[in-house]
């Protein structure tokens, strides 16, 4: 059985304002007729809660309850674990932009030949070293011919390949195939000078002079290089037939550089 004072104290842990038995209970208090009338809400009740007798631990404090409103119950959250965004996306983030796109690498093949007093960097379309009587070859002997030179070219080393590695880390872009000809052709003319370099083909205008097809019959200056004389490839030639009248109109213009050394 309880006694009054730890009934009311189970009460008000269970969160319960007003009651009333359903009988007579031993040790109770006499039940308050004017709980059983209407009343206005009341705005706090507070209990006080003592136990009978002393006791070496004390009851928990009861809690003030409030009449026709549930208490609110504080659930503790745990703190955000959040983990900060790493530097990199955060560098991401901070400044947003589309990435260039890596630069394939060129290819090509090319060929360095002798003839008399000048040196020819000639294109080679199917990479391939050149054969006695391969079409393009024999147009090729023509020209020299037409221009005053030996017509059997003397071939100088392998041919330049590019790109060098097919796999690997090694920068092979079109900076680093340009560095690699010009300084290949520098070595050879060191070796023996040359009074014009023939450069035939786009890519031995492009990675040896850092011109394009606009310069073609041209004379230029190459630092490092000296004199050079751009033409279309042999390939183009033989499909583009028309294009032998301007080779061979700016070949007159030239003939005397190559042909005074003899």
């Amino acid at each position: 059985m309880l006694i009054e004072s730890r009934r009311r104290a189970y009460l008000c842990a269970m969160q319960v304002v007003h009651w009333l038995p359903r009988a007579e209970l031993p040790f109770a208090a006499p039940s308050r007729p004017e709980l059983l009338l209407p009343q206005a809400p009341v705005e706090d009740i507070e209990f006080d809660v003592r136990p009978a007798a002393p006791s070496a631990t004390p009851p928990p404090a009861a809690p003030q309850a409030r009449s026709g409103e549930r208490p609110k119950i504080e659930i503790p959250r745990p703190a955000s674990t959040a983990k900060p965004a790493p530097k990199a996306v955060e560098a991401e983030e901070a400044a947003p932009g589309v990435r260039p796109a890596p630069v394939p690498p060129p290819r090509f093949a090319l060929q360095l030949l002798r003839a008399g007093s000048c040196l020819l960097l000639v294109e080679l379309a199917t990479g391939q070293p050149f054969q006695s009587r391969d079409p393009s070859y024999l147009l090729l002997k023509d020209m020299l011919r037409a221009a005053g030179l030996p017509d059997a070219p003397q071939i100088i080393g392998e041919p330049v390949r590019w790109p060098l590695l097919v796999r690997g880390n090694m920068d092979q872009g079109p900076e680093a195939a340009r560095d690699f000809v010009q300084g290949f052709i520098q070595a050879r003319l060191e070796e023996t000078p040359c009074t014009c370099l023939w450069l035939v083909g786009l890519p031995a205008l492009r990675f040896a002079a850092e011109v394009q097809t606009e310069a073609y019959y041209q004379e230029l200056k190459v630092d490092g290089l000296g004199d050079a004389w751009a033409l279309p490839g042999l390939e183009l030639l033989m499909d583009e037939p028309q294009r032998k009248a301007d080779v061979w109109q700016a070949m007159r213009q030239l003939m005397a550089r190559w042909k005074s050394v003899e």
